[in-house]
C-alpha cells in the first residue's frame, strides 16, 4: 500500500510521503486552529507545514512541483499561512488591536519587497548567462566578473518567503502572552530582513557585476578556435538522463589523434559530464552554434541521434559520423536516420551485418568497423572464479519507449532472476545494476526496480546474520574498515580537486576558471582507480549489493563479477569483451532458436525464460569450466561483435579518423577548385580592356591572362568574394 502511494504521489521516498502527508493535512489543521481559535494547535501545524515543505523542497520533491502547477505553489502556501494569522487574531477579538494592524501591514509590505526581489534575482541570472558555457577552453579575452555568492541566488524565492518566520513567531507568541512588542519586534525583524536581503542583491545588477553580451563572448570564442584549430568533434545532445551517453566517449576523445573539441547543446548536461581534459563548449543556441567557426574541423562524431544534430550536420566542410553510445541488436542500433550521415561507425562486422539485414538505406561501403575503444579497461576471465563465492551481476536494460516485452526482463523476469540466485544451491553474491533510465516512462518498471532494490537490501542483510559467514566478516573486518577510511580519504582529495577545478558560483564563472591541468588530471586519474579498488574492498566479497549512480562504472561491475545475466542491449556486447559465462532473459518468448537467429549477441549466451528456471545452466558454467559448453562459442561471437584484438580498437579508431579526414581534405580541395573555376570564366577582350580605370576589372583581365583561377579569388580555396570555403557557416548560407 506504502509503495503504490509512493508511485501515485510521484515521491521518492516513505519520508518523503510522510512530509507531503504532513504538509497537505498541516494547512486544514492551520484553518481549524484559526476558526476554534487555537494558538498552540496553530502553532504547531504551522511548524509541520514549515519543516515539511523545506525538507520536500531540499528533496526536490516532484509533488512540489505539481503543487505549483495547480495554483498552490509556494508563494500561495506562505501568502494562505499568513492570512490564516489574520483570520486568528479576527477570531482571536484582537481585530481592533495595534497587533492587528501591524501584522496586516507587515504581510502586505513583505510581499511587496518580493516584486524587486523577484526582478532582482531574474535580472541577474539573465544577464550573468553567456551564451556559451565551456570546460577548459581559454577565454581570457572576456572579462568575466566573480558571481555572486551562491547563499544569494540558490533557491532565492524560497529563502526570501521564509523571511515571515520572525513575524509568524512573534505575532502568534504576541496573541497568546499579550505582550505586543514581540509582535512588532518579529515584524519589524522580517521586513528589516527582506530590505537587506534586496539590498545584498543590488551591487549584483551593476555593468562592471555583468558577463559581457553575447557578440563580445561569441568572439572571443572563435578567436580561441582559431588558435586551438579543432581537428575532431564530438557532438553531443540529449536528455537529462543521457549524459551516460556522452561520458562514455570522454577517454576515446582524450586518446584521439589531432585536436579534438566537444560540444555540447544542454545547459543542464554540462555538469554531469565526466572529468576530462578535452575542450568542452555548450552550445545551446541553434544560431550560435551554426555561426561558430569550425573551418578546421574534418571530422564529427555523433553518439545519439537526436534533431538537434542538425545543426552540425549542415556544415559540408567536415564529415559526419555516427558512433553511437553502444552497440546492440536493440532497433536503434539500425535507426534508418544514420543515412544522413557520411559513415557509421560499428564494433565489428556484426554491426555491418545488422545494417545490410536491417535494409534502412545504409550502403556497405559506407560502414566502417573500429572496435570498441571504450572497452579497454575491461579485463578477460581467467576461467576462475575471482572469489570463493560466484559473482553474478545483474543489469537490465530499461523499459524503452513502447510496450514490446522485448526491451527488458525487469518487468516479467527481473524478480524472478534475483530471487533463483538469491535462493540458489550454492552460494552466490549478486550485484544488481539497474540502466539509469528505469522508470522514467513506466511506473510498473519503477516498482520492480524498487522491489528488486528491497530483496537485495534484505539479503544482504540476512547474509550478514548468518552465523555461516561470520568467520569470514570477522577475519575481513579490518581491511574493510582501512579500506572505508581509505575510500574517504580519496573522496575528499577528489572534491578538493573538483572544487579548483571548478570553483565559481555560476556557469559563467566556472568558465572562466575551469582550465585543463595536465597535473591534475592525472591525479583524479589515479585517485579514481583508487577509489574504485578501495570500494569493492570496502564490503565482503560475499555481500549482495545495489550499485546505481555514476560510480563504480558498469565496467567495474563486469571486472567484479564472474557472469551476468542482462537483455538486448550493448551491455552484452561490452560483457562479451570479458569472455566470461552470460545469460540474456527472452522476456518476448521467441523461443531460444528464434530469439538466437534474430539476436546475434545472444548466441553464445544462456537463454532464459521469465521465470529464470535455466539459471543453473549459468551458474555450473561458471563454477565448472567443463560444464561451460559455451565458451568457444564465446570466443568467436566476441570477434565477430567487437573486431580482432590486435590492431587495438584506439589503433583502429584513429586510422579510421586519418582516413576519413582525408577524404574531407579531398573534397573541400575539390570544390575550392570548383568554385574557383567557376569564378574565373576567361572574360571577352572588351570586357578585359573597357574601363581601364577600373582597378577591379584590371585585376580581373590579368587573372584572365595568366589563366590563374586564384588570382581571381585572392587565395586558394576562396569564393569569388573572397571568403574561404568552409571558413565558417557563413559561406554557407
Amino acid at each position: 500500500m506504502i509503495s503504490k502511494a509512493i508511485r501515485l504521489a510521484r515521491v521518492g521516498s516513505r519520508s518523503e510521503l510522510a512530509a507531503a502527508v504532513l504538509m497537505l493535512l498541516g494547512y486544514p489543521c492551520i484553518m481549524v486552529a484559526a476558526l476554534l481559535p487555537g494558538i498552540w494547535l496553530f502553532a504547531a501545524a504551522t511548524a509541520v507545514t514549515y519543516v515539511c515543505d523545506w525538507y520536500l523542497h531540499q528533496r526536490g520533491s516532484y509533488l512540489v512541483n505539481r503543487l505549483g502547477k495547480v495554483r498552490a505553489g509556494l508563494p500561495i502556501r506562505f501568502l494562505l499561512r499568513q492570512l490564516m494569522i489574520i483570520l486568528l487574531l479576527a477570531r482571536l477579538d484582537l481585530a481592533e488591536e495595534p497587533l492587528f494592524f501591524v501584522a496586516v501591514a507587515c504581510f502586505l509590505l513583505f510581499y511587496g519587497l518580493q516584486a524587486p526581489h523577484g526582478a532582482l534575482t531574474t535580472l541577474i541570472r539573465l544577464r550573468r548567462t553567456m551564451p556559451i558555457v565551456t570546460r577548459n577552453v581559454d577565454l581570457h579575452a572576456v572579462r568575466i566578473p566573480d558571481a555572486p555568492p551562491q547563499t544569494l541566488l540558490h533557491r532565492s524565492a524560497e529563502k526570501m518567503l521564509h523571511l515571515d518566520i520572525p513575524a509568524v513567531a512573534g505575532i502568534l507568541f504576541a496573541a497568546e502572552t499579550g505582550r505586543n512588542v514581540f509582535g512588532y519586534a518579529g515584524a519589524a525583524a522580517t521586513l528589516a530582513l527582506g530590505i537587506a536581503y534586496n539590498a545584498l542583491l543590488l551591487p549584483y545588477v551593476r555593468r562592471g557585476r555583468l558577463v559581457p553580451p553575447a557578440p563580445v563572448v561569441l568572439k572571443a570564442l572563435d578567436t580561441w578556435l582559431r588558435e586551438y584549430q579543432p581537428t575532431v568533434v564530438l557532438y553531443f545532445s540529449g536528455s537529462n538522463e543521457s549524459a551516460y551517453q556522452g561520458n562514455m566517449w570522454l577517454e576515446t576523445m582524450a586518446a584521439v589523434e589531432g585536436r579534438p573539441l566537444i560540444v555540447m547543446r544542454e545547459r543542464n548536461l554540462v555538469p554531469q559530464l565526466a572529468e576530462t581534459s578535452v575542450p568542452v563548449v555548450c552550445v545551446p543556441g541553434g544560431t550560435h552554434l551554426m555561426n561558430m567557426d569550425l573551418s578546421t574541423v574534418r571530422v564529427c562524431l555523433y553518439p545519439a541521434n537526436v534533431g538537434k544534430n542538425i545543426h552540425m550536420l549542415r556544415v559540408p566542410t567536415m564529415k559526419h559520423v555516427f558512433i553511437g553510445h553502444g552497440d546492440s541488436d536493440k532497433l536503434a542500433s539500425v535507426n534508418p536516420y544514420s543515412k544522413v550521415y557520411d559513415e557509421v561507425w560499428t564494433a565489428g562486422r556484426a554491426g555491418r551485418d545488422r545494417y545490410a539485414l536491417a535494409d534502412v538505406g545504409i550502403r556497405d561501403e559506407d560502414i566502417v568497423e573500429v572496435g570498441r575503444p571504450q572497452l579497454a579497461p575491461i579485463q578477460s576471465w581467467t576461467g576462475t572464479t575471482r572469489n570463493p563465492v560466484p559473482t553474478v551481476l545483474y543489469a537490465p536494460t530499461w523499459e524503452g519507449w513502447d510496450d514490446n516485452p522485448g526491451n527488458t526482463s525487469l518487468l516479467l523476469a527481473g524478480e524472478n532472476i534475483v530471487r533463483r540466485l538469491l535462493e540458489a544451491d550454492r552460494p552466490v553474491r549478486v550485484i544488481y545494476k539497474p540502466h539509469p533510465f528505469t522508470g522514467i516512462r513506466s511506473a510498473r518498471a519503477k516498482a520492480v526496480d524498487a522491489r528488486i532494490k528491497d530483496m537485495i537490501t534484505k539479503a544482504a542483510q540476512d547474509r550478514a546474520a548468518d552465523p555461516r559467514w561470520a568467520k569470514e566478516a570477522s577475519a575481513a573486518a579490518s581491511g574493510r574498515q582501512a579500506a572505508k577510511a581509505e575510500l574517504a580519504r580519496i573522496e575528499a582529495r577528489l572534491a578538493e580537486l573538483e572544487r579548483s577545478g571548478h570553483t565559481g558560483g555560476d556557469d559563467s564563472e566556472i568558465s572562466r576558471v575551469s582550465l585543463a591541468d595536465p597535473a591534475r588530471h592525472a591525479e583524479i586519474s589515479r585517485l579514481r582507480a583508487e577509489w574504485n579498488d578501495a570500494y569493492w574492498s570496502s564490503f565482503g566479497w560475499w555481500e549482495h549489493r545495489t550499485v546505481s549512480g555514476a560510480q563504480p562504472k558498469l565496467y567495474d561491475c563486469f571486472n567484479q563479477s564472474d557472469a551476468m545475466v542482462s537483455d538486448i542491449s550493448s551491455v552484452v556486447s561490452d560483457f562479451i569483451a570479458s569472455g566470461k559465462p552470460y545469460a540474456v532473459t527472452d522476456s518476448a518468448q521467441l523461443g531460444a532458436e528464434e530469439f538466437k537467429r534474430q539476436n546475434t549477441a545472444v548466441r553464445a549466451a544462456v537463454i532464459l525464460s521469465n521465470s529464470a528456471a535455466e539459471l543453473g545452466q549459468l551458474l555450473d558454467a561458471v563454477t565448472d569450466p567443463a560444464a561451460d559448453p559455451l565458451a568457444g562459442a564465446r570466443r568467436e561471437l566476441k570477434g565477430y561483435l567487437l573486431g580482432p584484438d590486435e590492431p587495438t580498437s584506439m589503433e583502429q579508431f584513429n586510422a579510421a579518423v586519418r582516413a576519413l579526414t582525408a577524404r574531407a581534405e579531398a573534397r573541400n580541395a575539390g570544390v575550392a577548385q570548383r568554385v574557383g573555376e567557376q569564378a574565373a570564366p576567361l572574360p571577352d577582350a572588351e570586357a578585359a580592356t573597357s574601363g581601364a580605370g577600373d582597378g577591379a576589372d584590371q585585376a580581373v583581365a590579368a587573372a584572365a591572362e595568366s589563366a590563374d583561377p586564384d588570382a581571381l579569388t585572392g587565395a586558394p580555396g576562396a569564393d569569388a568574394s573572397g571568403t574561404a570555403i568552409g571558413a565558417g557557416p557563413s559561406s554557407l548560407r
